[in-house]
């Protein structure tokens, strides 16, 4: 999902897989959230404060893991996606976390795939680990614009890090931090991040709701069932 203003001039394309991860943490009476903000050198969302994510990579298929994904998650997610698609988009979740914020989600384990994707895992010998994610939604980028997404956005309680190694910044995301819930909006967000803390609401305890995805239906914006 994007700002831009839709283009009929465009050509149809198949949006691409890529995931989100919103972190959470309580403190005191609040929940915090991490985002950082987009560098102002990218052409897409420059400035913009996002949670860490990025595309789907070819290495995301064989990402090397010490727990699946939670079965309710893989159940929603394979009604849509093939199971290893399902994944991979969980394991780009967490790889684009640790790259932009130098934060791992993981346990302790080896890595035995040496692509590039896994070196700070390796470096520290701790396996991604997909068992502590939770579904928050799926939207995807209209037809007309110059880029289209079909992103999956989880969630994790802080405890699935690895360590409590603070938060870093990145050439991806600057001036990354923890965020108070209530505070987010102050934040210059794009559209996609307002909708995506508004399911998060949604789906946090203590009456969580079933995840929904947000895609164009006859060239309009609607919310379905996952």
């Amino acid at each position: 999902m994007s700002d831009e203003t839709p283009r009929p001039d465009i050509k149809p394309m198949r949006p691409k897989l890529a995931a989100s991860l919103i972190l959470t943490r309580p403190v005191a009476d609040t929940v915090e959230v991490l985002m950082g903000r987009r560098s102002s050198k990218h052409v897409f969302m420059p400035n913009k404060y996002v949670f860490p994510g990025g595309r789907v990579d070819r290495a995301d298929l064989t990402a090397p893991y010490a727990r699946d994904l939670d079965p309710r998650v893989m159940d929603i997610m394979s009604r849509t996606l093939p199971a290893h698609r399902a994944r991979a988009a969980a394991a780009a979740a967490v790889r684009e976390t640790a790259e932009e914020t130098g934060l791992l989600i993981a346990r302790d384990g080896e890595v035995r795939s040496r692509h590039a994707n896994w070196s700070p895992f390796r470096q520290h010998k701790a396996a991604p680990d997909l068992g502590g994610l939770k579904l928050i939604t799926r939207a995807i980028t209209p037809p007309g614009r110059t880029r289209r997404f079909d992103t999956w956005f989880f969630t994790a309680d802080a405890g699935v890090l690895f360590d409590d190694r603070p938060p870093s910044p990145s050439p991806e995301l600057e001036d990354v931090q923890w965020v108070p819930l209530a505070q987010t909006r102050d934040l210059d967000l794009p559209f996609v991040t307002h909708f995506v803390l508004d399911e998060l609401g949604r789906v946090l305890p203590p009456a969580p709701e079933n995840p929904r995805c947000m895609r164009a239906r006859h060239g309009k914006m609607v919310l379905e069932a996952l």
